[in-house]
């Protein structure tokens, strides 16, 4: 049966004025709350694998044999680049006095899976506030252009892409058209559909319809997961959707589908970002006694729970356990314990397995500075800040978006705001774009501590940029 008819017109039209759930960016490296440590690592698990470029390639190297299939790749991949390049350039000059179309037809481009997907995602990467209208309408064009062309028809991949353009830019009922389109040319909703779909549903009632229409779907394809039910938790997951989590799985258990590990490390998260710990444990223990043994994930967790309850000894026991059951931790397991050790104050407990993580050859990344740096500024111990960041330099790791808004946020804290200042320009110097949290912690500061001159300076720098310029509001009565 045909997924929108199931789903119902009166459905598609709510769906369509529900606001799209937006991630939030956050002064943290891990985020706000410290989960993402864990959570990050999930959501990556079983991610759709688009093989259309990997397909290509192996298709053209059986046909040449031996005539350097690498040179043949880069070459191709420099060549399709350049095109979506060019295509680009003149989709943006698209306007009354110019049919970019026309100009395209005239440019005879080929259509390519690669070129459709370089076109897309640099639509995607360009979608803000004040041009998401005009992204969809640049996006459908070039999509409708490309299905006219000889000899090229659109994967299920490019319709995805246009899907996420129509989720950010909140075009939802041209989403669910396409979303018939995909179907009615034989595509089957996959869980990559559900995905772009689920982050539509602003309200609990409209998200537990469209699970249910995926569960019942004959058609749904749920690879890579195990069944149904995986693919749509770990949707869930990355929507941060956790009480919708304790639904799914609850409905999984009443029709008969036994948990793997994927499914309890999900289930399990759920609990602890709702502080259910109780269950949490209960499920741990259900877990055991399943047959399942904790992996990478469910490691992952454990430990940011340990640091999190301020338990340096039980991390210690965990640690060697996980040695002995021959899971190596990495440094994403020393740093995800010391973001909760650093979360709960335990900064001489941080500073301890920072120190044990290079004893066990695990060389600190950027990451795990930025956890140490924040914690130190979120205790007002701003020299050891410092010193961090400089150590981090010192070993060539080079700071992010989130190292550096700890260290603004630090030096604001200490009354150093002309060094904050400095700082923010020093990052764009290195590469580094600041993002709306950098500038609008950093003006939040100079407002409150009245640095007027400071704040305008910085507003007069996101002004130029144009890109947050619709945040400027917040800040009534420092003009430029």
């Amino acid at each position: 049966m045909n997924l929108l008819a199931r789903l119902g017109p009166k459905m598609v039209h709510r769906l369509s004025h529900c606001l799209i759930i937006s991630r939030r960016l956050c002064d943290r490296p891990f985020g706000g709350d410290g989960f993402e440590c864990v959570e990050e690592p999930l959501k990556k698990l079983g991610s759709d694998y688009d093989s259309s470029v990997d397909e290509w390639f192996q298709l053209n190297e059986e046909s040449s044999g031996n005539q350097k299939p690498f040179s043949l790749r880069k070459g191709f991949l420099e060549s399709v680049k350049l095109d979506a390049k060019r295509v680009l350039e003149i989709l943006r000059q698209d306007g009354p006095g110019l049919d970019a179309r026309v100009v395209l037809d005239e440019l005879q481009v080929r259509p390519s899976g690669l070129l459709v997907r370089e076109v897309l995602v640099g639509i995607l990467k360009s979608i803000n506030h004040e041009n998401r209208t005009r992204c969809a309408k640049l996006a459908y064009k070039f999509f409708v252009w490309c299905s006219q062309q000889e000899a090229y028809q659109h994967t299920a991949n490019a319709y995805h892409l246009i899907m996420n353009i129509y989720a950010e830019c909140e075009e939802y009922k041209a989403l669910w058209r396409l979303v018939g389109e995909m179907i009615e040319k034989g595509f089957p909703a996959t869980a990559r559909t559900f995905n772009i779909l689920i982050r539509t549903c602003g309200e609990a009632g409209l998200a537990k319809d469209l699970v249910e229409t995926f569960i019942k779907s004959k058609t749904f394809n749920y690879r890579p997961f195990k069944h149904s039910y995986n693919a749509i938790l770990h949707s869930l997951l990355v929507l941060n959707q956790y009480k919708l989590i304790e639904w799914v799985y609850q409905q999984m258990l009443l029709d008969g589908f036994s948990s793997d590990i994927l499914t309890y490390n999900i289930v399990m998260y759920a609990k602890y970002r709702l502080g259910k710990l109780d269950q949490f444990q209960i499920l741990f223990k259900e877990m055991g006694r399943n047959g399942f043994s904790p992996d990478f994930h469910t490691y992952n967790l454990l430990l940011h729970f340990l640091g999190k309850e301020d338990k340096p000894l039980a991390a210690v026991n965990l640690l060697k356990q996980m040695r002995e059951t021959g899971i190596e931790p990495t440094v994403l397991h020393y740093t995800t314990l010391i973001d909760g050790l650093s979360r709960a104050g335990n900064l001489h407990a941080c500073k301890h397995f920072f120190d044990e993580m290079i004893k066990n050859g695990c060389m600190p990344d950027v990451v795990a500075y930025t956890v140490m740096i924040t914690g130190y500024v979120v205790a007002g111990e701003l020299e050891k800040a410092q010193e961090m960041f400089h150590e981090m330099i010192s070993k060539e790791q080079v700071p992010n978006v989130y190292t550096y808004n700890s260290m603004i946020r630090g030096l604001c804290m200490a009354g150093k705001f002309d060094e904050a200042c400095s700082m923010l320009k020093e990052m764009e110097t290195k590469g580094c774009s600041p993002n709306s949290v950098v500038y609008v912690s950093l003006l939040s500061c100079l407002q409150n501590a009245g640095k007027v001159a400071n704040a305008r300076e910085v507003m007069r720098q996101m002004m130029e940029k144009g890109k947050y310029a619709h945040l400027l509001s917040r800040f009534k009565g420092y003009k430029t």
